[in-house]
């Protein structure tokens, strides 16, 4: 039965010591000289061990029950609470510039000027979650690769595995400007190069390259199941094979149909760098359609229920399913929004266009700096304008061979 106050104080001392037991290992022993001391028992690591949680009546039934329940949170993430509390202890005397976290702070503060606001915002939640409450545990002189690891396996067992990588990443830079500022003699990250688990990743599905021209027939038949807009926004996604974020916040402002291109900006791009679009023919003749629907707002595929915000990430997905290519629908195979750079890259360098002005095309960034500066954005623009159109012919003949073989 569950201990009660009332038994706590009907309880008189004895000539040797009274054990009054609640439930979960919590036990209240009582001296022979009327003293009360609450204690848990517990097994850790296959040790029986017994954990001091306060004295009676400063440490109500009430609050030791709390204090219990916590250590048996510990213990199920796996930490031992009699060392917790050391712990604890200690990090009570610890001076702010002995923590991690301030560090963290101060590395972050020097930093962040060179960061976008979304990518600063991210990489500091990304570090608060998952590091401060562990490296806090240790001054900042006691930390050590081991104790790095540890934290770096929790966020693996989780199964995620590129968190794990960024924060080591992040952690390690974090260390590093300690040393560059005196804080530190060494970098306990510094030799856990390798460490992170690896696994096999998963291209997003694409169509095969056969199966483009009956999907082109579908997509052009869709207005007879969704909504028009939908079917364009999924239209201009192949046609310009750009990611799909980047069609779905499309604003007629970054459009000169004149000059017959698409000036995506800096900010909406993944890789922070302007990326120009030619328009073909058929583009254009996806545009002339949206501009009834559209052409009052900001955006050009705007969300159904509010007019200023973009289509959700799921609508074009959700469409395609609909159209039967889920995976699961017979003759056809699976297909995803992101899916269609693949094919565009796989048809344009199998036929024998520039690979770096499909690359280019493609908004792929190149790391080498000498090859970036190479690579401007706006290098090969009459390559890029010609091979933009054979696409868009390419995928209207794709189409037509498949209405060609219905009639026939």
């Amino acid at each position: 039965m569950p201990l009660t106050s009332l038994e706590i104080k009907q309880t008189s001392p004895q000539e040797s010591d009274i054990w009054l037991s609640d439930e979960k290992g919590l036990r209240l022993l009582i001296k022979p000289n009327g003293a009360k001391y609450w204690r848990m028992k517990y097994r850790f690591e296959g040790k029986q061990k017994t954990l001091a949680l306060g004295v009676y009546p400063e440490i109500s039934l009430k609050d030791a029950r709390i204090a219990r329940d916590k250590a048996r949170l510990q213990l199920a993430e796996g930490f031992d609470p009699m060392a917790e509390k050391q712990i604890s202890k200690k990090q009570s005397l610890l001076g702010d510039d002995q923590k991690f976290s301030v560090l963290a702070l101060q590395w972050y503060e020097h930093q962040k000027g060179t960061w976008d606001e979304r990518h600063a915002s991210r990489l500091w939640n990304r570090l608060e979650s998952n590091t401060f409450v562990e490296l806090d545990r240790l001054p900042l002189e006691n930390i050590r690769p081991h104790d790095v690891l540890t934290v770096i396996r929790k966020i693996e067992a989780r199964g995620a595995l590129d968190v794990a990588a960024r924060c080591l990443q992040d952690v390690r830079r974090v260390f590093r400007y300690g040393v560059q500022t005196g804080r530190l003699m060494h970098n306990p990250a510094a030799d856990l190069t390798g460490v992170i688990k690896t696994y096999q990743s998963k291209h997003r599905a694409s169509l095969p390259i056969d199966e483009l021209g009956q999907f082109m027939c579908d997509l052009r038949q869709y207005r007879t199941r969704g909504r028009l807009l939908t079917q364009l926004a999924i239209e201009m996604l192949i046609l310009t094979f750009v990611r799909p974020g980047e069609v779905r916040g499309a604003r007629w402002s970054e459009f000169d149909l004149d000059k017959r291109l698409w000036r995506i900006p800096a900010e909406r791009m993944k890789m922070r760098t302007e990326h120009l679009v030619p328009l073909s023919r058929q583009i254009l003749e996806v545009i002339e359609q949206v501009k009834p629907i559209s052409g009052q707002y900001e955006l050009l595929f705007p969300s159904e229920r509010d007019r200023s915000e973009a289509l959700s990430d799921n609508t074009m997905r959700r469409a395609i399913f609909r159209m039967g290519y889920d995976g699961e629908t017979d003759g056809k195979s699976r297909a995803t929004p992101h899916g269609f750079r693949a094919n565009a890259s796989s048809v344009l360098n199998e036929k024998g266009f520039n690979p770096d002005a499909i690359e280019r095309q493609l908004s792929h960034m190149e790391r080498n700096g000498v090859r970036a500066a190479y690579t401007h954005h706006a290098r090969y623009m009459d390559e890029r304008e010609s091979m933009m159109q054979w696409w868009a012919d390419f995928l209207d003949e794709e189409a037509q061979k498949i209405i060609r073989s219905h009639v026939h």
